[in-house]
């Protein structure tokens, strides 16, 4: 039986149209997204490496998801622009799983990045009395550490059993990158195994993140509204604001994907997945945390201010 499984050398993507006009409409929007993720992140990472004010663990960790965004966007994001081009998406083999192997471990890390941010503003805000000692560097380090560690693990645990199935000459891969739902579904063997591995791993760095996040929300809320002052309350909640709105849009998207039924009839919508996760959100994490950080725009105010008087 095994004699007749056979695998190929490259897959032919997809994508989202063969319109030729779709295709340089969506070249032009995903290029000035990707962009803009570059820079705006690439500014918050910049910002908390040249002011001393900014490092603490909040920015510690908020510097550690900018990095994050570059390399999980740019694991993807670039070759979709270059397919947007080619009337042909070839990718090989060896690329594909490539591509596949850091974008669920850059996605993975994030989940897990986004508990230890709960975490962080769970110490602040429930015990801002040992926060400087709870949350010393060595602890932070080990606490990124941890999340960096854990997906990659668990995407080359992944990668590996997916890119092993045999898909017996099916090469067309109905997405827009090569992502683990859409290599399964060309496989020619039986993909129980894969099945239980996507659910350990959507466990691993999904649900177990996600109702960490919810426990440290719920003790959060909980402290806030036993504080007296309305101003304390407003305050303790601002240290909280940006990390919730991006928390509600990560996990909000990925769970209502992982509650829909299997099916072939979902294929488009996983794709616009896919794509909200490379693009959007990493270009809007910038946006949240720059617009309501009074931090983030007091230090960008005196890096300017140095520039300036430099020149002069």
């Amino acid at each position: 039986m095994r004699d007749n499984l056979t695998w190929v050398s490259e897959f032919v993507l997809m994508g989202l149209s063969s319109d030729r006009r779709i295709q340089a409409g969506l070249f032009v929007l995903f290029g000035v997204a990707y962009l803009l993720t570059l820079l705006g992140n690439g500014l918050i990472v910049l910002l908390i490496w040249l002011d001393p004010r900014l490092h603490l663990p909040m920015y510690f960790f908020l510097c550690n998801l900018a990095v994050l965004d570059i390399c999980y966007t740019s694991s993807g994001v670039p070759q979709m622009l270059v397919h947007f081009l080619l009337e042909k998406k070839i990718i090989s083999f060896t690329r594909c799983a490539t591509q596949l192997f850091f974008s669920l471990a850059l996605g993975g890390t994030e989940f897990l990045l986004l508990a230890t941010m709960a975490y962080d503003r769970y110490v602040a805000v429930c015990d801002p009395l040992h926060y400087a000692a709870m949350m010393g560097p060595r602890r932070c380090a080990v606490l990124a550490g941890v999340s960096w560690l854990v997906g990659l693990a668990n995407s080359a645990v992944e990668t590996a059993v997916t890119m092993r199935l045999p898909t017996c000459g099916h090469y067309m891969v109905n997405h827009v990158s090569c992502e683990t739902l859409a290599l399964v579904r060309l496989a020619c063997v039986d993909v129980t195994l894969n099945q239980l591995v996507i659910l350990a791993s959507s466990v691993v760095v999904l649900l177990v993140p996600c109702c960490l996040v919810s426990l440290s929300y719920a003790h959060i809320v909980v402290t806030i509204l036993q504080i007296r002052s309305r101003g304390g309350r407003r305050k303790a909640f601002g240290t909280c604001a940006s990390h919730l709105i991006v928390v509600s849009m990560s996990y909000g998207m990925a769970l209502v994907t992982h509650m829909q039924p299997s099916s072939t009839n979902l294929t488009e919508q996983d794709k616009l997945v896919v794509l909200f996760y490379a693009v959007l959100t990493p270009m809007l994490n910038p946006l949240i945390y720059s617009l309501r950080n009074k931090d983030m725009k007091a230090a960008l105010s005196r890096v300017l201010m140095r520039s300036s008087e430099a020149k002069l």
